[in-house]
Parts: structure tokens; sequence; C-alpha cells
């Protein structure tokens, strides 16, 4: 099947890719959980428009294609929460008024201090709050971090091993910053991992198909939505019963 990435590799890297041993599958394990990464309104915008249009209100947004992102992360976390699968969300922290706590994310962009509260007290939207359209449930977690990786500084680590979890399944934003970060975090805990590929987005349109390929090369698999809901499908509902309050399911009324 045709990839996102194909159009951005030579032939020598697709000899190299097919000698080499890299892309094998790494496949699902029997408990999963879902990430979803920073897909928030500082990400997004606050609206669908395109990317030179929102990045003037929102620096770090990635425009239409975060917009394009949510109906297959819709589609995903509803398969998710029919099999009672956890789902884990992160977002950032809101900065102290003086942006000491920004670190190193002052070093990169002349831009930056646009994220102190007092530049976006008229904002109408929160940067760091998940977009309305996918927003958490009540019994699913939000992990706030201050770092690209979901793990660093998190108690993200110790929520997944309570939980005996063995598989992630990661969507978000941006593929090359914080997706990135959080894949090579959880391949150094042994996790497996699936990248859904349509649910993830880069304000780059290079850095967001390389890192995919770069990624499903080496340290996870890349996939179709419709291949990771169909592994949803095989998982008994119920696997974590006792360890997190999930909504009663619906039933089903005849016609």
């Amino acid at each position: 099947m045709p990839r996102v990435w194909d159009k951005f590799i030579t032939e020598t890297d697709r000899a190299v890719y097919q000698g080499s041993g890299y892309g094998a599958r790494t496949g699902f394990g029997s408990r999963p959980a879902v990430l979803v990464i920073d897909v928030n309104y500082a990400f997004t915008g606050d609206r669908d428009q395109p990317i030179v249009e929102s990045i003037k209100a929102w620096r770090n947004s990635c425009g239409a294609a975060g917009w394009a992102a949510i109906p297959p992360t819709q589609r995903l976390l509803a398969a998710a929460r029919d099999r009672q699968i956890p789902v884990f969300f992160s977002t950032g922290i809101d900065s102290r008024p003086d942006g000491f706590d920004r670190g190193g994310w002052a070093h990169k962009n002349n831009r930056s201090a646009e994220d102190l509260p007092a530049a976006r007290a008229q904002s109408a939207k929160r940067g760091n709050d998940i977009v309305n359209e996918i927003a958490p449930q009540p019994h699913e977690i939000l992990i706030e971090k201050i770092k690209p990786s979901a793990f660093h500084g998190t108690p993200l680590l110790g929520y997944l091993i309570d939980l005996g979890i063995d598989t992630l399944i990661v969507t978000g934003t941006t593929t090359s910053g914080c997706v990135r970060a959080s894949v090579l975090d959880a391949f150094s805990q042994n996790y497996k991992i699936t990248i859904v590929e349509e649910c993830t987005f880069d304000r780059f349109e290079s850095s967001h198909a390389i890192n995919l390929f770069d990624m499903h090369c080496k340290y996870c698999d890349v996939l179709p939505l419709d291949e990771v809901t169909a592994y949803f499908d095989t998982l008994e509902r119920g696997l974590y019963a006792g360890k997190i309050a999930f909504p009663a399911a619906r039933e089903t009324v005849p016609a």
C-alpha cells in the first residue's frame, strides 16, 4: 500500500531498507493502551485553517493537518472506548508568569514569549486544552508534561506498569517532536508500539513523513487506522476491570 513517506525516499534508501533487515513487524501484544499526544489548541489552532494563517495566532499550530487528524482520532477513540481500552492524553503545563520553567523551549523560537500567561490572557481558547472534539472522558487520564516525551517527569510509566500494559497505540503531534520522543522512551521500556498513521500530524510535511518512516524502520509499527481498530475487535472487553471505572456499555435498542 502507498505510504506517506514514499515520495521522500530515494532508490538507495529503498535498497538499504530492504537489504538491512529494518522495518520488521513488531506486532501487537494482548494488553494495549492508547496514548494521544498533545492534540490541543496550541498545536491545532482554534479553528481549521491553512497553517500559514493559523501560526499567526498560534505559533506552534499545525493548521489544517491537525484538524484533518481529528476525525480518524475520533474513530480510534470510539473503538478503544467500546472495548474499554485505557486512553491516556498528554498536554503541556501552563508556564510560570516569569517563564523560568520554559527551560530549553525558550532557546529555539523567537516567539516563545507568546506562551506566557499574560500573552494568552485574551485568547478564546486555552492552548493546553485538548481539542473539544476528542476531549478526555472522566475515567481517562490526562498527563501534564513540560518536555517533549510524555514519559519525562510524569507518572505515565507507573500507570502503565500498574495496568499491565504491553502495547501502546500512539497518536498525536508533532510526529517529529513529542510523538517521536515518547515513542523512543516507550521503546526503551520494551513496549510494543504502533503509531496510527492517519492520527498523527506535524507542521512540516517532510518531517512528518520522514520521522514516520524512520520510526517504522527501527522502533515501532506505523499502521493504518483500519488495521488498529481490527486489532481492538479481537480483544476481550473488560481486560482492565477493577482498575479503571469504565462507563457501562451502552445497550443496543431494537429497531
